[in-house]
This record gives C-alpha cells, sequence and structure tokens, in this order.
C-alpha cells in the first residue's frame, strides 16, 4: 500500500505522514522547496518537491499511489492574499482531483472544514445542513466551499473521493492556538478576549486516524465531521487552571477589541503585517458560531476520538514538559 500526502510536512501532513508510516503504508510527500521540514524528521517519507499549481510535481508523487490524502491548503484568517488563497485553495485542489481521477487513484481523502457550513448561529448541524449564509466571512470561508464544490461535482462524475470535515485541530505543535496555550501555560497571557466562544475540538492524531479510516471505510462522495466535542473558551481555561493551578486571563471588554480591530486592520494593510486582531479575526470571536454533531463518522467509519478534556490534557502536559528547563 502506498499513499500520497499533499502539505505533508505542515501539521496536519506531518501527523499523517507518521500515522501512516506507523501501519506499514509507503509515504510520498508533496512538499515545496521552501518548507521547514523537520516535522518529518525520523520519518521515511519519500519528499517530491513541488506545489498544487503544479501538475507535473503532482503527477510524479501520485503515479503509483493507491490512496491520496489531500491535507495541503492555506488557513488563515485576518489580513490574507486572497488571489494566493484561491489558487492555493481552489485551483490547487481542482489540479488534485482531476490528476487523481486521471491516474486511476483507489481512494482520495479530502481535508475540508466545517466552515463550509457557514455560520449556523449556534445551531447543532450534521452533514445534511444545507448552507444557509449567502456571504462569506473570509476568504478562507469562500475559497474552501468553492474547493469542496469541485470535489462533490468530480465524485459525482465517479472520483473515489471522501471529504473530512474537521472542527478545530489541536495538538501541542499546532501553529494557530498552539501559541495561545504555549503562552498560557508559561503564565504570560493575563487576559484574553471572546471566552464565551464555542470551540470545536479534535486533537491532530484523532484526525490522522479518521483520514485513514476514511481511506479504508469512508464512501465515496460522503461527507464526515470530524470534532470530539467542544468548549467555551472560557471552560477550557478553566479545566486547564484546574489542571495546572495558572489563573483564567481576564476577559477583555468585546468594545475594547472590536475597536482594536477596526484600528489595526489598517496598519496591518499598510505595512504588510499580520495583527493579532483584525476585523476578520472579531467577526470570528464574536460574530459567527459553528456546532457540529460528529456521530457519523463514529458510526460509520468506526472512529473513537479521545475526547476534549484528554485532548486538552494531553496537549497541556506535551507543553509543560517542553516548558521544563
Amino acid at each position: 500500500m502506498k499513499a500520497l500526502v499533499t502539505g505533508a510536512s505542515g501539521f496536519t501532513g506531518s501527523h499523517l505522514v507518521k500515522a501512516l508510516e506507523k501501519r506499514g503504508i509507503e509515504v510520498v510527500g508533496l512538499v515545496r522547496k521552501s518548507s521547514n521540514l523537520s516535522n518529518l524528521d525520523n520519518c521515511s517519507v519519500k519528499l517530491v518537491y513541488g506545489d498544487l499549481g503544479d501538475r507535473p510535481s503532482i503527477t510524479e508523487a501520485m503515479t503509483g499511489v493507491d490512496w491520496v490524502f489531500h491535507t495541503a491548503a492555506y488557513v488563515e484568517i485576518g489580513l490574507v492574499d486572497a488571489v494566493k488563497m484561491q489558487l492555493v485553495n481552489v485551483e490547487g485542489t481542482r489540479n488534485v482531483m482531476e490528476l487523481s481521477k486521471q491516474l486511476g487513484v483507489q481512494k482520495v481523502v479530502h481535508f475540508s472544514t466545517i466552515g463550509i457550513f457557514g455560520d449556523t448561529q449556534g445551531r447543532v448541524i450534521n452533514e445534511t445542513f444545507i448552507r444557509e449564509q449567502k456571504n462569506f466571512s473570509s476568504a478562507y470561508d469562500s475559497t474552501k466551499l468553492a474547493a469542496q464544490e469541485i470535489v462533490d461535482k468530480l465524485a459525482g462524475e465517479g472520483l473515489p473521493v471522501v471529504s473530512l470535515l474537521p472542527s478545530g485541530i489541536f495538538g501541542a505543535d499546532d501553529p494557530h492556538f498552539g501559541p495561545v496555550l504555549r503562552q498560557y501555560l508559561s503564565g504570560k497571557l493575563p487576559v484574553w478576549g471572546g471566552g464565551d466562544r464555542i470551540t470545536g475540538i479534535v486533537h491532530v492524531d484523532d484526525l490522522a486516524e479518521a483520514a485513514i479510516l476514511a481511506a479504508i471505510k469512508g464512501k465515496s462522495g460522503e461527507k464526515y465531521i470530524i470534532s470530539a466535542g467542544e468548549l467555551s473558551l472560557k471552560e477550557m481555561f478553566a479545566f486547564l487552571s484546574a489542571q495546572t493551578g495558572i489563573p483564567v486571563p481576564k476577559e477583555i471588554p468585546p468594545i475594547m477589541l472590536r475597536i482594536a480591530g477596526n484600528i489595526l486592520d489598517p496598519i496591518g494593510r499598510l505595512f504588510n503585517w499580520q495583527p493579532p486582531i483584525s476585523k476578520e479575526r472579531v467577526h470570528y470571536i464574536y460574530d459567527r458560531c459553528v456546532r457540529v454533531d460528529a456521530t457519523k463518522a463514529k458510526t460509520q467509519l468506526g472512529w473513537q476520538p479521545r475526547n476534549v478534556t484528554q485532548t486538552l490534557t494531553e496537549i497541556s502536559n506535551t507543553i509543560l514538559a517542553d516548558l521544563k528547563p
């Protein structure tokens, strides 16, 4: 058995490479020449250098593989290069899917997001939900939906593809929320905002396991929400505080964050800088709420993730061990 992982050096991709290798599966990784490969230390993955806009390199990486796992994406909220995001997330996905069909890959697993459902306004939804939000909260939101539409179209044309829709992906090496946890566990996060924001949580290693199960058991054309549960940020910090004794960060009033977002947005655009708070990030914190039910993945794929408290405990223990002198 041989598998291709696009974005193999990234957070999710590298964990998936390791999970596949543990099962004795030969892995090919598509990575950019500029990629930091430290996540793949001690892996035996064969690397092919290229990008999602380069069909020859994708073809080279894909030739002779049984499974394709498409994890590569431009993931960012805030000030982004919307043109680049369109090329990576939409046209890149088109290239991967069309070449998978052309080369006769046995199974493709596409990494999507629960964000394709749009704002559910706090309602808990499953895979049958039809998006109601007409506009888009971000370029990431719009490009991932466009990519999913390409996947769905090719599934209808016979491509054996399964889509995973993860909620918030957590891990000690998570490049998004991981630095926040590390700062908190270092005792250097006195304040935070959006304590009532509900966040779906899945451990990155459980997502990797879901991907492998999807390749084995997933039905072509199906979507599977991948989430172990949810907590508000306030509940998350309260749990970690109870475990560690580190005080819960104080809540910043929403009006202050909204003002900060309005001020920092133009400054960030002027200096090509990603501010910690922007109008788009504030929107995600206070004005958008997507809640999901992952029963389908558990029943149809036999997926058995660790729960949210186990996830937070394992990650915090890893970070705390790293922080020790």
